[in-house]
């Protein structure tokens, strides 16, 4: 649209000499994107990017819609015949169009109204959830729906949870065998790593090429339970060479990623992707393209426009060319960086480098949980690094975020999102390497979270403060879509500060915060996969370990392996040393009455505040753990 209609003289003729135009960075700007873009789906009946929506001067919108050609053709609405319309009856009369731009909005906030009254989240919500995905579930080709399919990884995420805690093979068989499938189509780059953003067809062989940083930190999370809880080596090995990807594509100087890279090369969609046989030939050499192109479906029609998507859908193999321990994904591995380096070298992407403070929350998430299922200390450094640059350039060092950094610069006050995708990040960290620094960061931003953004009348957080650009509608978001919501992800983090510190605050904020989410979820609990994954922490047995060292140098690595090994879902774990005391102390006060016995490693384990004796050494722990 912007090379048709906004870069074309005509169109700017007549914008300019009636309209002031505004381009919006959605991803800097998201509340200007959810607030209009409620406009859209209201008045059209759906909604999607490019977005357009004319305002009048106060901001009111009296129209809006996605792409317009530059004329009416096909029964769709061209842009110029739009812009003339409304411009004339600007000049005419213009006091109706003040009408529906105030009828538009009356519209929206009786549409936006949450009912009133308690709603307790019960386990039919994780039931209907299961079954609402199972009625849609493609057997075949995994994911759920038609197409376009999303991978949508928080879906899977709560598949993978709810089959462990109800013993529901099924439930993990839909979120495995859709992870696998995803790996195997063109949604996957088999040469470099990581994942586009969705297929636009039933196999996930055609990918809209555009890589997200979002979409890959969640995937990550998602293949790293199902290896946790199936063992599939292939999980595994699928999450190293996303990282690979993400290490050599995504990471700046400086330590934080990048958003996304663009589908278009040189104009054209997926032209950095595609092969034809006899251009692999020439770079791999006969032997090597031809195998290549057998396995990976380079054929001579092509899948895609005349040329090949690489893809393993039908091939039975499809395991061995991710594995470097098997001769075939050793032997890849070369082809691969042959590929990639000729890739690079006859077309480019192009890079968005902001580095948006949500999204690099989610990747330290991802990070970190890395670390703590594979223990390779490279993602533990890819977290740090990225968590010490939104502490050093997106923060102001007073608990206050800002949304997006690009040029020495940080924009925007932060709204929920970003405070609660870091309260997420940093106590994951805190969780997998027991570092008091980010409990204590986490704590803070959580306390400003609620300071901004929660509404103690009504309940939920709403998307942006008081001290944000105040629009016309302050939204409370909690349907999980491409993104998990803020109120999910806070739903979620206050439960688990609550378990963490055993604070009455975060326990009665915690059940505030699920009674919301309860009452605006209960038509549809499967739109919020994210927020369904925090009422679970409350509604299946849950056990909280306090482990207290006797000194501080002592060696922790037996306990991040049980972590690793075992998917732990709803055990917290906090630990006291002589060096943090206080501070642990400060945090959770209940720690006062806890000490090392006989200068030993001590482990406490308790549930709903009860606690078993302690025991001393790991295996002890870990037969007290699935002792029930």
């Amino acid at each position: 649209m912007a090379e048709e209609s906004f870069e074309d003289e005509e169109v700017a003729s007549l914008l300019n000499k009636y309209f002031v135009s505004i381009k919006v960075d959605r991803e800097e700007r998201p509340d200007i994107d959810m607030v209009y873009m409620n406009v859209c789906t209201m008045l059209t009946g759906s909604g999607g990017w490019p977005l357009t929506v004319i305002l009048t001067p106060d901001k009111a919108p009296i129209y809006a819609g996605t792409y317009f050609p530059k004329r009416t053709k096909y029964g769709r609405h061209g842009l110029i015949d739009i812009l003339a319309t409304i411009a004339e009856k600007w000049q005419t009369d213009k006091e109706s169009l003040h009408r529906v731009g105030n009828e538009i909005i009356n519209a929206i906030l009786e549409s936006q109204a949450v009912e009133s009254g308690k709603e307790e989240m019960t386990l039919e919500y994780f039931h209907n959830s299961r079954n609402h995905f199972a009625s849609i579930y493609d057997e075949k080709h995994g994911g759920f729906g038609s197409a376009p399919k999303f991978p949508t990884p928080h879906n899977l995420l709560f598949l993978l949870r709810y089959g462990v805690f109800e013993n529901d093979k099924k439930a993990i068989e839909m979120a495995a065998n859709t992870l696998i499938q995803m790996y195997k189509g063109g949604i996957f780059d088999h040469i470099a790593g990581g994942f586009s953003r969705y297929s636009t067809d039933n196999e996930w062989l055609l990918p809209h090429f555009e890589k997200m940083l979002y979409d890959n930190a969640l995937l990550i999370m998602a293949y790293l339970e199902a290896y946790q809880i199936t063992k599939n080596e292939l999980f595994k090995n699928i999450v190293v060479k996303t990282f690979k990807y993400i290490s050599q594509e995504m990471v700046s100087v400086e330590g934080g990623f990048y958003s996304a890279q663009d589908a278009d090369s040189e104009g054209v969609e997926g032209k950095y992707y595609v092969f034809t046989p006899s251009e692999t030939i020439l770079v791999l050499g006969e032997e090597d393209g031809k195998q290549f192109n057998a396995n990976f479906d380079i054929t001579q029609e092509g899948n895609f426009e005349g040329k090949s998507i690489p893809n393993l859908i039908n091939n039975p193999n499809y395991a061995n060319f991710i594995d470097q321990v098997h001769p075939i994904g050793a032997r890849f591995n070369e082809i691969f960086a042959e590929l990639y380096e000729y890739r690079k070298q006859r077309t480019s992407l192009s890079l968005d480098d902001k580095i948006l403070t949500a999204w690099n929350a989610l990747m330290i998430a991802a990070s970190a949980k890395a670390y703590s299922v594979l223990q390779n200390p490279k993602y533990l450094i890819l977290a740090r690094n990225a968590a010490c640059f939104i502490e050093n350039h997106l923060s102001d060092g007073q608990g206050n975020l800002y949304v997006s950094y690009r040029e020495g610069t940080k924009n925007v006050d932060g709204f929920l999102d970003d405070y609660a995708f870091t309260i997420f990040a940093y106590l994951t960290l805190y969780q997998t390497v027991f570092e008091v620094e980010w409990l204590v960061k986490a704590v803070t931003y959580a306390q400003n979270m609620v300071k901004k953004f929660y509404d103690e009348k009504d309940g939920g957080f709403y998307f942006y403060s008081d001290q944000n650009e105040t629009l016309f509608l302050r939204p409370k978001e909690t349907y999980d879509g491409a993104l998990p919501s803020g109120n999910s992800v806070a739903a979620y983090i206050i439960n688990l500060l609550a378990k963490i510190t055993a604070d009455p605050y975060w326990e009665e904020l915690a059940y505030k915060q699920l009674q919301f989410i309860a009452r605006t979820t209960k038509h549809y609990p499967s739109g919020h996969s994210f927020g369904m994954m925090a009422g679970m922490m409350n509604l299946y047995p849950a056990k909280e370990l306090i482990v207290v060292l006797p000194g501080d140098e002592v060696d922790m690595s037996d306990i991040r392996r049980l972590f690793a090994k075992h998917s732990l879902y709803n055990v917290t774990c906090i630990v006291k040393t002589p060096a943090n005391a206080k501070t642990i102390e400060k945090i959770a006060p209940y720690t006062k009455n806890y000490d090392a016995k006989k200068s030993n490693t001590t482990y406490y384990l308790c549930h709903n505040k009860v606690c078993h004796t302690p025991v001393i050494s790991v295996e002890e722990l870990e037969k007290l753990l699935f002792k029930d």
